[in-house]
């Protein structure tokens, strides 16, 4: 009984919550380059675009700019602007936490 009770209780919220709708898709993918971009009707939106360097080179890498944003439970947008490379995953934000100046 009180897993059919749990069942009817996700089912409930399942379907009150509409699945968001895509509003913008676009992509360009190549051999040595790309870039996409899409938003969707609940609030995210993302873009990114990375470009291959050093090709054919021992250090080839790929090099990554972009960006997301979504709604949040509390009603706000958080956005998050974002380098990846051969320096590794570089997220800025103003949610997120900055490590400390060395003293």
């Amino acid at each position: 009984m009180k897993f059919l009770i749990v069942f009817v209780a996700l089912f409930a919220l399942a379907v009150a919550a509409p699945p968001a709708e895509i509003l913008r898709s676009e992509s360009d993918v190549g051999p040595e380059s790309f870039q996409y971009a899409y938003e969707t009707s609940d609030g995210v939106k993302a873009e990114s675009q990375g470009q291959l360097k050093n090709v054919g080179t021992e250090d080839e890498a790929i090099a990554v700019r972009g960006s997301y944003s979504f709604v949040a439970d509390d009603g706000q947008t958080y956005t998050v602007t974002y380098v990846a490379d051969e320096n590794g995953f570089q997220p800025q934000g103003d949610h997120l936490p900055v490590a400390p100046l060395p003293q």
